[in-house]
């Protein structure tokens, strides 16, 4: 009887899993150009680009997360998408301070956007 209960609330949770993944697995790579900048300042300064490369770094290295700020001002938070998670700053920090092109797929969550990164490019300064 155990079994039976057991067996068919799988077979009814199989559904809603694959659904799940094909949504995770169908979500576009979208390309975003804007300034690595740490966390801190994008909000508590209102930053439309990073101090210094210098500055950016030094944050980065005490803690504070590097984010994405984009050319239309949208914070994007950079994420793992393996679990465990691991934090992107080693990803960003070579980019600290500079402008970049980066693709990858785009989350949104309560007003949050966050990225997984596939390709980040410094962009040549102007």
């Amino acid at each position: 009887m155990k079994i039976n209960r057991l067996a068919s609330r799988a077979a009814l949770l199989l559904p809603v899993v694959g659904l799940a993944l094909l949504s995770f697995a169908d979500t576009p790579a979208v390309t975003v150009k804007g300034y690595v900048l740490d966390s801190a300042c994008a909000f508590t300064k209102s930053l439309d680009k990073p101090i210094s490369k210098e500055c950016a770094i030094s944050c980065a290295k005490a803690g504070s997360q590097l984010v994405i700020l984009a050319e239309d001002g949208t914070i994007y938070w950079p994420i793992a998408d393996t679990m465990p998670s691991t934090g992107q700053n080693p990803k960003l920090l070579p980019f600290a301070g500079e402008k970049v092109t980066v693709t990858g797929k785009i989350y949104q969550r309560g007003g949050s956007k966050a990225i997984v990164i596939d390709k980040i490019a410094a962009l040549p300064p102007k």
